[in-house]
């Protein structure tokens, strides 16, 4: 019997949580499992939402069991396992149902996806879930891509369950094919440089300061009461807060000092240079990431080389100030970074990406939701078509206010010998954006020379050649 709104398929965590989210929100919900051992575990979990929810035991079962046109959201592992079961769908599905990827994809594999699906009388959706597993329980912020007039079936159902700001759906339709995807990355990119900003911020006040982390953790939390407000900022406060049961000391002091990641924010900066936008900050990041996990390495070159030495700050209550101000400058630069992005991609691709929606998007229920995001997302709706955010009226006057703290604390930085790669690169980057004279001459000379590449002239039309030979 077909009474099932939606189905789920793939029901771990984030998988198992959506599904309860959608049978909260009154919508009956179809569940299939690879192994029926986990529905039936998953069903025994659901307490009071039992009855919103059809366990099925084979997929034939599954896909009977939602109403035409059926949508079904795959909610496994990204790559190869999404393949093999869309193929095991396809047979069994009908003109206009709609299967939806909503994991980590990287969206060249949505785009392949949709394509290779031109012909099947079925529709696409890649579709970006940000908020983890509590958000996926209790309201993620949503990025839809694929077939416009496939969106309506399952509009009601994702609005309901997404995040809400100000009572506003933090879930909407952002362009064809791969475009919810690729948003979802660079939401993903933005996180890394936010983090690791956050992270160079966290090291100053530690290495240089000698705070404590109750100490730094007291700082965040007041932070979070002003313009930095933000998921990233409010978290930080509650780990560096934390002790572990096991030993009465701070949690953080016995955390291995390697960070993970599993592909997202490399694939924001290979998109940003396949592009050729700069993202410096969230390259940085990156690499940030792939140096904390060489720990051996680390430990052996200081050994080798030692540590700079380092002075007092003479004036802590000013210099933590002038990191609060650092820090809002960076997230600046990253995020005027990650929506330069999505402009290029947006005209590559023809997706008429809605900036002042994304903003909105993201104001709750993501990883990256903050305060400053309703200022973006302002800044864009009175000039949609504006070549970078911090050339808008709001954003070079904040930047304007930030500028001197975030060159203090970075100078400061490097003669202390504190690494700050992603908040360096912020200063690097607003001083080559708003340079008018750069030194790209002289490489277009070099160029010319070695490579008879040709340049442009001041003075004259047309591509010209120096006088090298002569």
């Amino acid at each position: 019997m077909s009474n099932a709104e939606i189905g789920v398929i793939g029901l771990a965590v984030m998988g198992a949580n959506l599904a309860l989210n959608i049978a909260e929100n009154g919508y009956k919900v179809a569940v299939f499992n690879r192994t029926y051992a986990r529905t039936e575990e998953f069903m025994k979990s659901a307490g009071d939402l039992v009855d919103q929810l059809v366990p099925c035991k084979t997929l034939e079962e599954f896909v009977n069991a939602i109403r035409p046109p059926r949508p079904v959201i795959i909610m496994v592992k990204a790559g190869g396992p999404v393949d093999m079961q869309m193929e095991a769908l396809k047979p069994l599905m009908s003109d206009n149902d709609i299967i939806i990827d909503a994991g980590n994809a990287n969206f060249r594999d949505t785009l392949r996806r949709e394509d290779e699906m031109k012909d099947t009388g079925l529709t696409f959706i890649g579709m970006g879930v940000s908020g983890g597993e509590e958000g996926a329980r209790h309201g993620p912020s949503i990025m839809v891509g694929g077939k416009q007039s496939s969106y309506p079936r399952v509009q009601g159902v994702l609005e309901a369950i997404s995040a809400k700001y100000k009572d506003t759906p933090c879930a909407a339709w952002l362009g064809e094919n791969g475009a919810g995807h690729f948003v979802k990355t660079i939401h993903n990119g933005i996180e890394y440089a936010d983090m690791q900003m956050i992270a160079e911020v966290y090291g100053i006040m530690r290495d240089r300061l000698k705070m404590e982390p109750k100490a730094i953790s007291d700082v965040f939390a007041k932070w979070n009461e002003g313009p930095l407000e933000s998921y990233l900022i409010s978290i930080t406060a509650e780990v560096l807060k934390a002790i572990d049961p096991k030993t009465d000391t701070p949690m953080i002091n016995l955390i291995l000092d390697a960070a993970g990641q599993k592909g997202t924010g490399r694939w924001s900066a290979i998109e940003a240079l396949n592009m050729g936008v700069p993202a410096t900050a969230i390259e940085a990041a990156v690499a940030a990431r792939s140096l904390s996990a060489a720990k051996g390495e680390r430990l052996h070159a200081e050994g080798v080389l030692g540590l700079p030495a380092s002075t007092d700050v003479a004036d802590p209550e000013k210099f933590i100030a002038d990191l609060e101000l650092a820090l809002l400058a960076g997230k600046i630069a990253a995020y005027a970074q990650g929506f330069a992005v999505m402009s290029a991609a947006s005209k590559e691709f023809d997706w008429g990406l809605p900036m002042p929606t994304i903003a909105k998007i993201w104001r709750a229920g993501c990883i990256i939701q903050s305060r400053f995001l309703d200022e973006i997302s302002t800044a864009f709706s009175k000039d949609p078509d504006v070549a970078n955010l911090v050339i808008t009226p709001a954003f070079s006057k904040l930047l304007g206010e930030c500028d001197g703290p975030l060159r203090h604390i970075v100078s400061e930085s490097v003669l202390n010998g504190s690494p700050v790669p992603a908040l360096a690169s912020a200063v690097s980057y607003f001083d080559t954006y708003r340079r008018g004279q750069g030194t790209a001459n002289l490489i277009q000379g070099q160029r010319d020379f070695f490579g008879a590449h040709g340049f442009k002239r001041l003075d004259e039309e047309g591509d010209h050649h120096g006088p090298w030979g002569s």
